[in-house]
């Protein structure tokens, strides 16, 4: 047997988190002799235990595709985490353990507070973030986010249609609300982020902190709003 902790979080609706990290990697393990079960280790993060013949394999694709909670920081080096919260003057990223990033690194994103060009962004906790280390001392950790991760938010911000950013919901959970609330023709299509993490893309005209407060009260979710402004 073997066992690998995932960078993958399990929070909220813990049963609920370990059924839809089941249901994805049994389609991507679908075609190997291997057989899995999920646990949550101490520290919220996915511990998986593998046994058969291709555990090795399983194992291996399981780190390369959602990569392994961090134990140290590197200046220079890029990492894959969580946003942990979202305070005034600055944002936390949990990569295995917490890393700041703060008011001076979020220039890249405007003018403003941490909280408010979180508002902007529609940066909630859960989101996937990737982020760049630029000093390590101790257990202080400072970063940057990356280049890439940077481009994809003045993505969402660019375009011609708001976006609303859900987390600690299911696909069929956000698509349910959408549907009783009859703003179906309002969306174009739901993006999955994370595991519990979507982005629901407006159609044009459709007015994100309406949907937010229309499909609000349905799920136990924190939500952000991305107002599209294309030129």
């Amino acid at each position: 047997m073997k066992k690998v902790v995932i960078l993958q979080p399990l929070y909220g609706n813990r049963e609920r988190a370990i059924n839809s990290l089941k249901a994805l990697i049994e389609n991507e393990l679908k075609e190997l002799e291997v057989e899995f079960e999920i646990s949550v280790a101490s520290d919220q993060w996915a511990e998986i235990s593998l046994e058969g013949e291709d555990e090795d394999v399983s194992r291996n694709f399981l780190v390369s595709k959602y990569g392994t909670p961090a134990n140290k920081a590197e200046p220079g080096k890029v990492y894959r985490g969580f946003i942990l919260a979202v305070e005034e003057d600055l944002l936390v990223v949990n990569i295995g353990f917490p890393v700041r990033v703060e008011a001076r690194e979020l220039k890249a994103l405007g003018s403003g507070k941490a909280k408010q060009l979180a508002a902007r962004f529609g940066l909630i906790p859960h989101l996937p973030a990737e982020i760049e280390i630029i000093e390590s001392k101790g257990n202080r950790h400072r970063a940057r986010f990356s280049k890439q991760q940077l481009d994809l938010w003045w993505e969402w911000k660019k375009a011609g249609t708001d976006r609303v950013t859900i987390n600690a919901a299911t696909r069929s959970e956000i698509k349910s609300a959408i549907k009783k609330t009859g703003h179906g023709k309002d969306i174009y299509e739901i993006e999955r982020l994370g595991l519990l993490e979507h982005a629901i893309v407006c159609r044009e005209k459709t007015d994100g902190p309406g949907i937010v407060a229309a499909i609000g009260p349905l799920l136990k979710s924190e939500m952000g709003v991305v107002i599209g402004s294309a030129d």
